[in-house]
């Protein structure tokens, strides 16, 4: 049984949760601003409707956990449940629409770095999907694990923040290329780890299996996209 902290920790905690989502909810919207949020401003590409349509159901969620951290944070738990399908809901459509973005990605080419084919590339948004998969089907199974369920929520939004990253206007992170960007998405993920680590003088369950998974995603996606076998993978899904 996860154990329930006290008022004050509680308190505490939530100012973490509300922290951690609310540099989500910035970094998203940074990145995405001037080919997304605010298009209309600058003289950006057209979207295509599946772009689109994972700009919005991404918005979504982000605005999704941002509601329920505050319902729970002002009591509303029995709100909080009731919008928990809705977002089961969207966590699915989210898997479905983001595998589909990237194999139309890899389809027209595109590609964030010099040396980095299609194919290759293919392999980053296909892992994001997977561990974004694991980390909130794992929680939506510990819902009533309340210290479970939420660490892992956002332990997911946090993990996914690479694309948004990506985008933002920073020259290091534009010349850094990828290694800068899955370097700045681990900072974010190990901050939030380590600082619920410390006050809670233990490093959760969830957190410890669910930090493990996001570091070893990125050395596994990159030694598994320059691989014969995934090639051949890739090139079926495109094909």
């Amino acid at each position: 049984m996860d154990r329930a902290p006290t008022s004050g920790g509680a308190a505490s905690e939530r100012r973490l949760w509300a922290w951690a989502a609310g540099a989500a909810a910035l970094v998203i919207f940074g990145g995405f601003a001037q080919t997304f949020y605010l298009k209309a401003f600058f003289d950006t590409p057209v979207l295509s409707p599946l772009v689109r349509a994972h700009g919005v159901v991404m918005s979504l969620w982000v605005i999704l956990l941002l509601v329920q951290l505050r319902l729970v944070a002002i009591g509303r738990t029995d709100l909080h449940r009731r919008l928990g399908a809705v977002g089961a809901v969207l966590f699915v459509t989210i898997l479905v629409v983001g595998v589909a973005t990237a194999i139309d990605a890899a389809r027209r080419g595109a590609s964030p770095a010099p040396g980095v084919t299609p194919l290759m590339f293919l392999a980053v948004p296909l892992a994001d999907m997977l561990v974004f998969g694991v980390l909130v089907g794992s929680a939506l199974w510990n819902r009533r694990h309340s210290a479970t369920h939420k660490r892992l929520m956002v332990l997911a939004s946090l993990a996914i923040l690479a694309p948004g990253i990506a985008r933002l206007p920073v020259d290091f992170i534009r010349q850094g290329g990828l290694p800068v960007i899955f370097g700045l998405t681990l900072l974010a993920v190990a901050a939030c780890i380590v600082v619920d680590t410390v006050r809670n003088r233990r490093l959760h369950p969830a957190f410890g299996w669910g930090g493990a998974l996001v570091l070893a995603s990125v050395p596994l996606r990159i030694a598994v996209a320059g691989s014969a076998g995934w090639n051949r993978f890739a090139n079926w899904l495109v094909g």
